[in-house]
């Protein structure tokens, strides 16, 4: 009986073990990727008087962004991508008198259209704190009803190298925030419209965002590959 005992004890601290190094490879392959997020999944990029059930800020508050990342907007020539970092531009669902330093329009409208056609924008995240995304045309009709949100971007693993601005320039840090009104300046690379094809979110119901992780657990992942 001791014999057997002591075999089956071995055998669940073997069993453990390889449990928690598949943990370690699953989740070390988690933090590497960078992400493609869809804004608003299967809904696209439209105000709520197009589609009513849209929620943007819902939508964004249960993903976690870091630099490097994409948003691709699905939408149409009849409403606008406008990115900036000044709450105040946001607040007011204003583009025309923002600041060129602090506030990019990625798309534009056409009100002359008479057919409206489909669009896909992809908007890589390359600033860390507060991001703002709206639709800024038709005196804010489309934003005030809607299609807006914000989301706050961090480190990660930093910004890949096919999305650094320069080879000499290092990933940009966190600005010096003062409040929601503060403006960082923005660079953009030229090759801004090539998404990271690593991973992204089609299955919004998974729940397959990055993950984050606390200090402690870090401790705990390099005592298991230790082990492992």
């Amino acid at each position: 009986m001791g014999q057997s005992s002591g075999y089956n004890s071995t055998s669940v601290l073997q069993l453990i073990t390889i449990v928690s190094c598949l943990v370690v490879l699953s989740c070390s392959g988690s933090v590497s990727a960078y992400k493609n997020y869809t804004v608003g999944g299967s809904l696209g990029w439209f105000d709520a008087l197009e589609k009513p059930d849209v929620n943007y800020q819902k939508w964004a508050d249960s993903k976690n962004f870091s630099l490097g990342d994409f948003l691709i907007f699905n939408t149409d020539n009849n409403h606008s991508v406008i990115q900036t970092y000044n709450f105040t531009t946001y607040k007011f669902c204003d583009y025309d008198d923002a600041l060129q330093n602090d506030t990019i329009e990625w798309s534009a409208t056409d009100p002359s259209s008479t057919a409206p056609h489909p669009i896909s924008v992809a908007v890589p995240l390359l600033k860390e704190g507060m991001n703002y995304f709206f639709s800024s045309d038709y005196d804010g009709e489309q934003c005030n009803n809607g299609q807006h949100f914000k989301i706050n971007v961090t480190h990660g693993q930093g910004l890949p190298k096919s999305l650094d601005p320069s080879d000499d320039a290092p990933a940009p840090n966190s600005p010096d925030y003062r409040g929601d009104d503060s403006a960082p300046e923005t660079i953009v690379p030229a090759n801004f419209n090539h998404p990271i094809e690593e991973e992204s979110d089609k299955d919004e119901a998974s729940g397959s965002g990055s993950v984050y992780f606390n200090t402690k657990f870090y401790g705990l992942l390099i005592f298991l590959q230790i082990v492992c």
